[in-house]
C-alpha cells in the first residue's frame, strides 16, 4: 500500500466524489452571491437604455457568469479542500486511513486527481465560452447596453495615436477598407501637446488615407467655438491594419486567437510583454486548482481533539490566498516587464507547490 500513488479504488471514488460535490457546492453558492451584487450594480445602467427590460437583465447574467465561474473556481477548490478535509480529520477519517497505511500523499492523491480534471475542465470552458463571453459583453458595455451587436469579437474602446494627434473610438466594425469606427472623437494637438481642435462624430469610415467623419461637430479651443461640419477627414497615419493591432484584449481571444495577435504585433515592433504573460496565465491559471487541496492538506492532519482543527484550518485557508495575493503580483510584475512572462505566470504556481509540499512532509510524513 505505501508503494501505490492512489488508495483502493472504492476510497479512490469516495475522496474524489465528496471533493467534487463540495466544490460544485461553495462555486454555486460564490456564483449567486456575486451575481446578484453584480447585477443589482448594473442593472440601472442596463434599464436606462430605453427598451431595455428583463431579456436583457437576463442577457447580461448569462454573459457574467461564465466570467465568475472562471475567476472563482480556484477559490472554490480551495475552500471545498478546507472543507472536506476538516470534516473527515473531524469524523476520524483520516485516521482510519492512516491506520489502515496510507500516507499523507496517498490520502490527498484522490483530491489531487479530481482537481486536475477540473482544471483541464477549466481551461476548455475559458477557451471556448469565457472569451466569447466576455468578447460580448465588452462590445454591448460599449454602447452602453443598447442593441446587441452583431459582431461580438469587435474592438471596443479605442485609443489611437496618429502623430501628436489622436483617435478615440467606442467601437468599431467591418474588416479592411470596409472598416467603420462608431462613436468616434479626434483630438488635434500643437507641438506641446496641446489639444487645438476636438471633433465628434457618430461614425468615420476609412478613405484611404484618413477617416471620413459624418456630419462632426468641430470645438475650437482658441475661439471656444462650436460648429457644424458636412465632413472631415483626418488621422491619414492610422490604417486598418494598425487598429488590429491595438487594443488586443486577452481576455477575449483563445489561446491561438491571442497567439496570432502577438506575432502581429512583434511584426509591427509593438511590446509584447504583457500579452504574453496573459497567454502563459490563460494555463496556469487554472491549474491553479492543482494547488489547493496540497496547500489545504493541512487541515486534515492533526488530532481534531486537540483543539487545534481550527487554527490549522486557518492556515490552510492563508496559505491559499497568499497564493492568490502573490499570482496577481507577480502577473503585474510581468505586465510592466519587471519579470518575463513565463516566470511572471508560473513562479508562485511552483513557489506554492514546494512550500505546501514542505509544510507536508515537514508535520506528517
Amino acid at each position: 500500500m505505501q508503494f501505490e500513488f492512489f488508495p483502493s479504488r472504492t476510497l479512490t471514488w469516495y475522496l474524489a466524489r465528496l471533493f467534487i460535490t463540495r466544490i460544485l457546492a461553495v462555486l454555486l453558492m460564490l456564483v449567486l452571491v456575486l451575481q446578484v451584487l453584480d447585477l443589482l450594480g448594473e442593472s440601472g445602467d442596463i434599464l436606462a437604455y430605453p427598451g431595455n427590460g428583463e431579456a436583457q437583465l437576463f442577457y447580461y447574467v448569462t454573459l457574467r457568469i461564465p466570467q465568475l465561474v472562471a475567476r472563482f473556481l480556484p477559490y472554490s477548490v480551495l475552500l471545498a479542500t478546507i472543507i472536506t478535509l476538516a470534516t473527515l480529520n473531524q469524523n476520524s477519517e483520516v485516521i482510519s486511513m492512516k491506520a489502515a497505511g496510507l500516507s499523507a500523499h496517498q490520502v490527498l492523491a484522490p483530491l489531487i486527481l479530481a482537481a486536475m480534471v477540473i482544471s483541464v475542465g477549466s481551461l476548455a470552458f475559458n477557451e471556448r465560452v469565457v472569451t466569447r463571453a466576455s468578447a460580448a459583453l465588452d462590445a454591448w458595455q460599449a454602447v452602453k447596453y443598447g442593441p446587441v451587436p452583431k459582431d461580438t469579437k469587435a474592438k471596443v474602446n479605442l485609443y489611437l495615436a496618429d502623430g501628436q494627434d489622436l483617435l478615440m473610438a467606442a467601437s468599431l466594425s467591418g474588416n479592411g477598407s470596409q472598416m467603420t469606427l462608431n462613436g468616434v472623437t479626434f483630438y488635434r494637438r500643437d507641438a506641446n501637446d496641446m489639444v487645438v481642435e476636438q471633433l465628434r462624430a457618430d461614425r468615420a469610415t476609412y478613405q484611404n488615407p484618413g477617416w471620413r467623419f459624418e456630419n462632426p461637430t468641430r470645438f475650437e479651443v482658441a475661439t471656444t467655438t462650436t460648429t457644424k461640419l458636412a465632413s472631415a477627414t483626418v488621422a491619414p497615419g492610422i490604417t486598418p491594419a494598425k487598429i488590429m493591432i491595438t487594443n488586443v484584449d486577452a481576455d477575449s481571444e483563445n489561446l491561438f486567437e491571442l497567439s496570432a495577435s502577438i506575432e502581429a504585433m512583434k511584426v509591427a515592433g509593438r511590446r509584447t510583454s504583457e500579452l504574453e504573460a496573459a497567454w502563459w496565465h490563460k494555463l496556469s491559471g487554472p491549474f491553479s486548482s492543482v494547488l489547493m487541496p496540497l496547500l489545504g492538506a493541512v487541515a486534515a492532519f492533526g488530532l481534531a481533539r486537540s483543539g487545534q482543527l481550527l487554527i490549522r484550518a486557518v492556515i490552510g485557508m492563508a496559505l491559499g490566498f497568499a497564493y492568490f495575493v502573490l499570482d496577481n503580483a507577480a502577473l503585474a510584475m510581468g505586465n510592466f516587464g519587471g519579470y518575463p512572462p513565463l516566470i511572471a505566470a508560473w513562479a508562485p504556481f511552483v513557489l506554492f507547490a514546494l512550500i505546501g509540499e514542505t509544510v507536508l512532509i515537514r508535520t506528517e510524513e
